[in-house]
């Protein structure tokens, strides 16, 4: 995935023109599957580089690259859904993509996990961890 995230940067450096034409290479690969690109198109529709900023668009290109077991999207989906960011605020979804960014060895989905539960109720994290279990079932691959 380094190749992106270099790729986003040489973007960067290039102004707005660099950025579009970065966004129209990443779509295309996102679209056919690529997982970095996915993510980076996560990130720039969250921050609105290279496109306008659009929080639902980032939780869509960010749950494509989650469900093929990148980390750092997983922890992203968690972040959207804590905060309400182009989803309805549901802290048991955070803590279930926290959960399963912890299971896909992100130390920060585990963090954060754990300070989200502290103002969870019983009922809710058993909830929470239920759904990340039958996510991680179906996605054994992840």
């Amino acid at each position: 995935m380094d190749q992106w995230y270099d790729f986003h940067e040489f973007g960067c450096h290039l102004g707005n023109v660099g950025y579009v034409e970065a966004m129209k290479w990443s779509r295309l690969a996102a679209e056919q599957g690529n997982v970095g690109a996915q993510f980076l198109l996560g990130y720039s529709y969250r921050n609105g580089e290279g496109v306008t900023q659009d929080d639902a668009e980032a939780v869509k290109w960010y749950r494509l690259a989650a469900e093929q077991g990148d980390a750092l999207s997983q922890f992203s989906l968690g972040h959207m859904y804590l905060n309400g960011d182009g989803v309805i605020q549901d802290t048991v979804s955070a803590h279930m993509w926290f959960n399963i960014a912890a299971s896909s060895g992100d130390s920060t989905g585990k963090a954060n996990r754990d300070v989200i539960a502290k103002d969870m109720t019983p009922a809710q994290i058993a909830e929470a961890q239920k759904l990340a279990r039958d996510w991680i079932t179906e996605h054994p691959s992840q």
